[in-house]
């Protein structure tokens, strides 16, 4: 069987090795003759491999013990609703950093139960660009500050962690958690959804800080508040399991290859490649400012749009897959996550410029 190199934004390529591993668990997981799948979450199988999941990912992200780290349904988007519902503790006002088309959904969702507060929005600008760290001016009267590290579509990434002061800041870190070392305590929340870097599709991550916890208003769904999954270890009610278990094997695998530093000496590289065969062509070109560009998603839009359509068939008979960029912004995009092999990036490095040769 000959696999893909799957350039998806997500759900995105996972680590061959885990699928591997994966696949020889499925039947009979150490030796109970039963998949994980059909475990009860409340066993004490399925509670070692949720307890060494947990574990793994403190070590790989460094979290102090003052945070805690739950395995929840729902996708990023319905921490854009449980974020306000958590975090405005009786305030009536939060800032929001619009840079993208996801920060845009978490601000229309915030207006649902607050003021909110544009500190930013590159809405001009097309997304392509984040304004300078000194230029930012938040309220020290907010409930906190969110933003979107990365805005997976238009390929567009923060260079730095905003300094809110003493203001809770959030952040959604759907495509590009584990993909480099981050300073945890910098923050207050962090979510992300796991199709990405993490696993499967179907689980979310929230790393949140104990003093935050208990704080949801009365009045909302106990599934909306983070203190009903603190208090029960993420199984208030049956959590995606199989999803659980397979971000517990990528933990592993990454920490077993060397863990955030050799990580992050990888995506950097990777990107440096691709970016660099991209601004060395007048075939191809990416519109988002150079500081600002993503490691995680490459967009590239080439000079003829007439041939976007020949260079996906192309590509796909060569193995590289699901390349087309979103449907809002047109021409082509290269997701590069940790499960992306530096040999992908190579092969796509080839094709584009065997096609820039074939078609200038």
């Amino acid at each position: 069987m000959s696999r893909v190199y799957n350039f998806s934004a997500g759900p995105a390529a996972l680590p061959s090795e885990v699928l591997e591993q994966a696949q020889a668990e499925m039947l009979d997981w150490n030796g109970t003759g039963m998949s994980v799948m059909e475990m009860s979450h409340r066993g004490k199988d399925y509670m070692s491999i949720a307890a060494k999941a947990e574990a793994d990912l403190r070590e790989l992200m460094a979290i102090p013990d003052n945070y805690k780290v739950l395995f929840l349904q729902g996708g990023a988007s319905s921490q854009f609703a449980m974020v306000p519902i958590n975090l405005l503790n009786g305030k009536k006002k939060a800032d929001y950093l619009l840079t993208g088309q996801w920060s845009k959904k978490a601000v229309t969702e915030a207006k649902r139960y607050c003021d909110v507060n544009l500190v930013v929005d590159t809405t001009d600008s097309k997304f392509t660009t984040v304004p300078d760290a000194d230029s930012l001016k938040f309220d020290p009267e907010a409930a906190y500050v969110h933003y979107t590290p990365n805005e997976t579509i238009v390929g567009v990434e923060f260079d730095y962690i905003p300094d809110t002061g003493d203001v809770p800041l959030v952040a959604d870190m759907s495509s590009t958690i584990l993909s480099r070392s981050i300073d945890v305590s910098k923050f207050a929340v962090i979510y992300a959804g796991a199709q990405k870097n993490i696993g499967p599709a179907g689980l979310t991550i929230v790393i949140i800080r104990e003093d935050l916890v208990g704080n949801a208003d009365s009045s909302m769904p106990v599934m909306f508040d983070y203190k009903t999954f603190v208090d029960n270890d993420s199984m208030y009610n049956t959590p995606p399991t199989y999803s659980w278990y397979f971000a517990g094997l990528v933990f592993a695998r990454s920490l077993e290859k060397g863990g955030m530093a050799t990580i992050e000496e990888v995506n950097k590289r990777k990107a440096a490649k691709l970016y660099q065969a991209i601004d060395d062509s007048a075939f191809y070109s990416n519109p988002v400012d150079v500081k600002n560009r993503s490691w995680m998603n490459v967009p590239f839009i080439l000079g003829n749009a007439d041939l976007d359509a020949a260079f996906l068939e192309q590509a796909a008979a060569k193995g590289l897959t699901t390349l087309k960029g979103h449907r809002s912004v047109g021409g082509m995009r290269a997701s590069i996550y940790n499960a992306m092999p530096e040999a992908g990036v190579d092969a796509l490095i080839s094709f584009m410029q065997e096609f820039a040769a074939a078609n200038s």
